[in-house]
């Protein structure tokens, strides 16, 4: 039975799920949050160690400037309500992705992250800003700039992911078939589940199914 230590999120359809419900996007990203405090408890329940969440990718500077700002606004509010629970709960929090957000969400993300920093049941990594690409070309420009060997170690070292191992699976929610600019180098080797239900539906028993999917998979990583 394959051991789960660290499972990626691509979370999916909350836009969609809004206008479906509720007829406001930003509604669905509210309704999302849920879905993430729900997936974080089950995370710690089945004991995974690492779960990493693509809550905003360097592309999303495209959407509307109003449903930009909802979506930081929330991530904001979320933070203050909830980081002395997550520090409670023994949770650390990760930004990964280029920081260059509002003063007030920048101090936000920095303090939860210090505060959260000893913490060791789960590590949840935030992927805000972030763009695989981006993050494969500034650690090359790094290695270059150090004046190091380009190899698989060097590359790895210089991610935002240094000491995390790679996802063992990755969702993506929303039926939607694409990694999206995700952790394009940590998922050479990962198991790909994509669910068709929108991100606010998705729920417990959808995300023990594919745990227990996963852990019948042979992985021979191109062996026989």
């Amino acid at each position: 039975m394959n051991p789960v230590n660290h499972v990626a999120i691509i979370m999916d359809g909350n836009g969609r799920w809004g206008l479906k419900h509720k007829k406001s996007r930003n509604l669905g990203h509210k309704a999302g949050l849920n879905t993430v405090e729900n997936i974080v408890k089950q995370s710690i329940k089945h004991k995974i160690k690492f779960l990493t969440l693509f809550a905003f990718s360097t592309e999303n500077w495209k959407r509307p400037k109003k449903e930009i700002n909802y979506l930081f606004r929330l991530l904001e509010n979320f933070l203050i309500e909830k980081i002395d629970e997550f520090h409670e709960q023994d949770i650390k929090l990760k930004i990964i992705g280029k920081k260059n957000y509002s003063k007030k969400l920048n101090n936000l993300l920095s303090f939860a992250e210090k505060k959260t920093i000893k913490n060791s049941k789960i590590q949840i990594n935030l992927a805000l800003n972030y763009g695989a690409k981006f993050e494969l070309l500034t650690a090359l420009k790094k290695l270059k700039k150090n004046g190091l060997i380009i190899n698989e170690k060097n590359i790895e070292n210089y991610l935002y992911t240094k000491n995390i191992p790679d996802p063992d699976f990755l969702i993506r929610t929303g039926n939607t078939k694409r990694l999206s600019n995700f952790l394009l180098w940590q998922l050479a080797y990962s198991e790909i589940f994509f669910e068709k239900k929108l991100w606010p539906d998705f729920n417990s028993l959808d995300y023990s199914k594919i745990i227990k999917d996963f852990q019948k998979i042979k992985r021979n990583y191109g062996n026989i």
